[in-house]
């Protein structure tokens, strides 16, 4: 093969942008039942009771560092956690998931049931209620048919919207009067909380984004303008963003409860590393709030002991850190067709090569001597809800075996390494530039080694890495490379979304502008048969057994290799409260009930 990289500290320069406002991803829980129940309340419910802002002169500024810089302000053209949760401080959707895993209302005024007649109990449709008076950080009206506008944004195939599973199901929304719409499904949905909750639910305002259906998502100026600075419904509004680097937000006055807002200004400062933001928050003070402290347990650790901080966890955070493999083939050669869905790996798509590198990796060795208490080894992609962790895979590491299907399969040692038809089993393996994942690299390639594969080691800047840019060579989404590694899991505590993104509608292309969800270009009739058996399945007992049979065909077809399930956690100032543990959405996901407390 010719690709081929040594390891490299990858970090293409980024452009600075000035956007001033104006410029216009272990706990007991189930699947929703074919009857959904859930208390209806009426505000989101924050981890402390409220206190009014400072009366005070001095402005109050929330600092929160993020190794992961935030890219892109438009939650619907994302591809990772960061970019999330940079949308989070200005975007909202109908309602969130909180930290017991109860769906609250944050523009909705309720929360749709069969109990209060938003939920048809034949599951063809939804109603929902938005809070009155709502309004734009530019002081115009929120209205239903902003919400329209984000269906057909999302549903748009030219758009390359990264949500667009959770938008799929709708067949059409209807308003019925100022604040009460209907969503009907295009088939019977056991989900009805599927579209506009959570992260991938956020909505955008049809005044700013109008133009930018389709193609134009991406491409044009006014587009991509609107990209980095949305005009938004929550607490705070965009003040200036530096792409890659920090987001700074000012208040939005037309906040709905902008007197209860402690904050004046909040700070979004990306780049570093996990550890040193970590010491930021806990030895220097230097930032009020970290996120996402995937930093080894012996670096981490001491960090954590010197009583300054608060940790934020809780167990699973539902993302496992796993290996995909390509099935596409990644060759510079092949130019515009490189990695693309029709041109086949050279010997990825050989199951006994998956089986053999899935075999030699040692899961154990990399819990314990770098995650520690942060991460554990798993057998499965999907480890939430608790119920579907399937009992059903084994990985335990084999040496010897995988060098046995390896024979059987033909592929000779020569040297050190193994080759078949000329063609050597020399891989590249990418992932984002972090001391733990450069960690977990070299534990890979030295147990590669020893069956005879030989891997060359790529790092990306985790701006780069993470972004949806379709003109980035190095994208998780564009994978120019055989094995990549990062965390992802389930944004509910449903799977359906998450289980679609292996099907083959959704298989990542340069038709899809690189923004399809099936990263690994696997396309199997067999599973996309079990996705439309769960699609219409309402019994829940029946709903997890396809969902483990869906993980279980995944992990033994070895399509990715699930390697630790994640318990990352954050930190926090003492003085600090409001952040809460979260396993279905953002870290950021209450921030408007942030303050400071003595």
């Amino acid at each position: 093969m010719m690709h081929r990289w040594r390891l490299s500290w990858s970090i293409l320069p980024i452009v600075t942008v000035i956007i001033v406002a104006g410029c216009g991803a272990p706990q007991s829980q189930v699947l929703p039942t074919s009857i959904p129940t859930v208390v209806p309340t009426t505000t989101p419910l924050p981890t402390t009771v409220p206190t009014a802002a400072p009366t005070s002169n001095e402005k109050q500024k929330l600092t929160i560092l993020s190794w992961q810089a935030v890219t892109t302000l438009n939650p619907h053209l994302a591809t990772g956690v960061k970019d999330f949760n940079g949308a989070t401080v200005i975007l909202e959707p109908l309602a969130r998931y909180d930290e017991n895993d109860a769906l609250v209302p944050f523009l909705a005024a309720e929360i749709p049931t069969i109990e209060n007649g938003g939920i048809a109990p034949d599951g063809t449709s939804v109603i929902w209620k938005i809070k009155p008076g709502l309004k734009w950080s530019d002081g115009s009206d929120f209205t239903i048919d902003d919400i329209i506008f984000t269906w057909r944004y999302c549903a748009d195939e030219a758009t390359g919207c990264t949500n667009k599973t959770s938008f799929d199901p709708i067949a059409n929304i209807e308003k019925i009067d100022e604040t009460t719409f209907k969503i009907t499904w295009k088939e019977p949905n056991p989900n009805p909380y599927i579209s506009f909750v959570g992260s991938a639910g956020m909505i955008l305002q049809q005044k700013q984004f109008a133009n930018c259906i389709g193609a134009a998502a991406n491409t044009s100026a006014e587009c991509q303008a609107a990209n980095l600075a949305p005009i938004g419904t929550n607490a705070w509004k965009v003040k200036e963003f530096r792409p890659g680097d920090t987001v700074i937000y000012e208040r939005n006055p037309f906040y709905r409860d902008a007197d209860t807002v402690f904050f004046d200004e909040v700070e979004l400062k990306g780049g570093g590393d996990a550890a040193s933001a970590a010491r930021a928050v806990c030895t220097t003070g230097e930032g009020d709030f970290a996120l996402n402290l995937q930093v080894p347990k012996a670096v981490l650790e001491p960090i954590l002991k010197g009583g300054t901080c608060d940790i934020i966890a809780g167990g699973s955070t539902g993302g496992v850190e796993r290996i995909v493999i390509n099935f596409a083939n990644p060759d510079p050669a092949l130019g515009d067709k490189r990695s693309e869905p029709d041109q086949p790996h050279p010997f990825l798509t050989d199951l006994a090569v998956r089986k053999a590198i899935a075999l030699a990796i040692d899961r154990k060795a990399i819990a314990e001597q770098l995650y520690g208490p942060t991460g554990a080894p798993t057998c499965n992609l999907l480890v939430v809800p608790a119920s579907a962790n399937s009992p059903n895979t084994t990985c335990e590491r084999n040496v010897e075996e995988a060098k046995r299907l390896l024979d059987d399969a033909g592929w000779v040692l020569k040297g050190s390494v193994r080759e078949k038809d000329g063609v050597k089993l020399v891989v590249t393996l990418q992932t984002s530039i972090n001391t733990l994942r450069q960690s977990t690299q070299a534990i890979i390639k030295s147990n590669l080694a020893e069956i005879g594969i030989q891997t060359y080691l790529k790092a990306i800047d985790p701006a780069v890495f993470f972004s949806g840019d379709p003109g980035n060579p190095d994208t998780l989404n564009k994978f120019y490379a055989d094995l990549q590694m990062y965390t992802f899991g389930p944004s509910s505590p449903d799977p359906q979304s998450y289980l679609e993104g292996w099907i083959c509608a959704e298989v990542t292309s340069s038709a899809n502008r690189w923004n399809g969800n099936n990263v690994s270009r696997y396309c199997n009739p067999a599973y996309d048969e079990l996705f439309a058996k769960l699609k219409s399945e309402f019994d829940p007992q029946r709903r997890m057994e396809l969902a483990i049979q869906m993980n279980d065909l995944l992990v033994n077809d070895v399509v990715e290799i699930p390697l630790i399930n994640r318990y990352t956690p954050a930190v926090k100032l003492k003085n600090l409260a409001g952040p809460t543990f979260n396993t279905f959405d953002s870290s950021l996901w209450n921030i408007a009930t942030w303050r400071r407390v003595p």
